[in-house]
């Protein structure tokens, strides 16, 4: 295998490709790629951590070729000397929680591919201090294509974790609650969308003393039969609402593939995520300390600035993906800004007190703790951002570009966009804006304003906008249309549409 094809699986800090083949998509994420990683992974433990033989966990997501991989990721750790634990259907945020346990393992690895299609696969690693960066998947890489390895013959065992991790779920809201069973009397659904989430339902709500009727899609199936597990899917999304409805339930939670993100929905049916989501867990860590400062990607709208502000907080936009943020928050924190939470849209949340771990679970136990203690006093979640200001319109659209030097005509196009902001009246730049040009548009021009941005990884210009009355997204997009379709390298169609 190519140094060049090793290094085309990197996504971020993660590694992801193709595991079963599809029409035009041949397999890229190979048996002999996984073994190269794998053996190159256990090199780069042992260097970082000085243990000379280390002990590497290996759990896997619901995909139809994770238990195939996770077998290759143990044998190529176990033929290089290392002991491999393999823990088998697992969430991701539990593979790095094992390692603040005695669970017996110095690093991990979560076979996922988060909820992209099912014919994707990847590789997700963590040290016992958090998940590798970009820079250290890159080492791990440059160390598979060297081929520099270790011999040796250690051995595969198996042992679950993920029901010591709801049990470390269903502790903490006991002891916040002051209860053995604080969700006596609530009827709690969990859509897990056949993903890893299933475990929710029965090792966490159940023993909490909440009601799981109406749960769907809790067994984990890798066809994904029923919808993606996404809580950013829109018809993922209208499945969890309908089924809180139909059966009356009190919160309805929702999770990704492999549980590091959720999203919510009250008992009136509405979805609690994106502004909303990280309104509601805002408001609930600024009740505990004012003055909190509270990362987001740059994608939230300003009526959620505003709504932060008025709780006490300072609100702080950065750079979208999950990583960034919470860099972005651990920054703030050693230099003596508290800031407990790093959030995205997308539903990825992290919090200070839990390792800043991405982890969706974590976060609708937080919720649930909330939902307990306010229905004591006869209130619900939704009290909590009832003063949440929101768009009247919103609308998202993502242009391809039709060129394979994309990032640089990319950084073009923002330049100019950031040109045409400054030079009409009637629009302004965005004093906080982080990441391509984020541009606020007067009450004539469409009352709102629009990010458009590059893509973290792919050949995409994502654009956002948001109004604060009817009919206002249409001239903001109409304004940025005619401006972007002058360009021969950007199709403009889904932009078009829109219109």
């Amino acid at each position: 295998m190519t140094k060049q094809e090793l290094f085309a699986l990197r996504n971020g800090t993660d590694v992801r490709g193709t595991a079963i083949a599809g029409q035009d998509d041949p397999v890229t994420l190979t048996d002999e790629a996984i073994d190269l990683i794998g053996r190159s992974f256990f090199v780069w433990v042992a260097e970082k951590t000085g243990v000379a033989n280390p002990t590497i966990a290996i759990g896997c997501d619901s995909r139809l070729s994770s238990p195939h991989i996770a077998k290759l990721m143990a044998e190529a750790v176990s033929r290089s000397g290392g002991n491999a634990i393999m823990t088998g259907l697992s969430s991701t945020p539990s593979m790095f929680m094992l390692l603040q346990s005695s669970f017996g393992a110095d690093a991990s690895v979560m076979v996922t591919a988060s909820h992209l299609p099912y014919q994707k696969n990847g590789l997700k690693f963590f040290l016992k201090n958090g998940g590798l960066e970009g820079n250290d998947v890159q080492e791990v890489l440059e160390i598979a294509a060297s081929g520099n390895f270790r011999q040796g013959n250690g051995i595969i065992t198996q042992k679950n974790y993920l029901h010591e991790y709801a049990n470390g779920l269903v502790k903490m809201v006991r002891e916040q609650c002051g209860s053995e069973k604080p969700l006596s009397g609530k009827r709690i659904i969990v859509d897990a969308g056949n993903g890893a989430g299933g475990f929710y339902a029965d090792l966490v709500l159940k023993p909490l003393g909440a009601d799981t009727t109406g749960s769907q899609f809790l067994d984990p199936d890798g066809n994904f039969p029923n919808h993606i597990p996404n809580p950013e899917n829109e018809i993922a999304m209208k499945s969890v609402s309908e089924a809180v409805v139909k059966n009356k339930a009190d919160f309805g939670i929702i999770f990704d593939t492999d549980v590091d993100r959720a999203g919510a929905v009250a008992s009136t049916g509405e979805e609690i995520n994106r502004n909303r989501l990280i309104a509601l867990i805002s408001a609930i860590l600024l009740e505990e300390k004012k003055g909190a400062y509270i990362v987001t990607d740059s994608v939230t709208s300003d009526g959620l600035a505003a709504f932060i502000a008025k709780k006490g907080g300072v609100h702080r936009r950065f750079k979208r993906g999950y990583k960034n943020v919470i860099n972005e928050s651990k920054r703030l924190n050693a230099e003596g800004k508290y800031s407990p939470l790093a959030i995205e849209t997308s539903g990825h949340a992290a919090l200070k007190e839990n390792y800043f771990l991405d982890d969706g679970a974590y976060l609708v136990t937080k919720l649930l703790i909330s939902l307990a203690r306010l229905s004591k006093e006869g209130k619900d979640l939704l009290d909590l951002i009832k003063d949440l200001p929101e768009p009247r319109e919103a609308a998202e659209a993502r242009l391809k570009f039709e060129t394979p030097d994309f990032k640089e005509v990319g950084k073009s196009v923002i330049s100019d966009l950031t040109a045409v902001a400054i030079e009409k009246q009637y629009l302004s730049l965005a004093p906080d804006n982080c990441e391509g040009v984020r541009i606020n548009f007067d009450k004539d021009h469409g009352n709102g304003w629009a990010l458009v941005r590059m893509s973290l990884h792919e050949p995409i210009l994502p654009i956002n906008a948001e109004s604060d009355e009817q009919g206002g997204v249409k001239k903001i997009l109409s304004e940025l249309y005619a401006h972007l379709k002058t360009y021969s390298f950007l199709n403009t169609e889904n932009l078009k549409k829109l219109l």
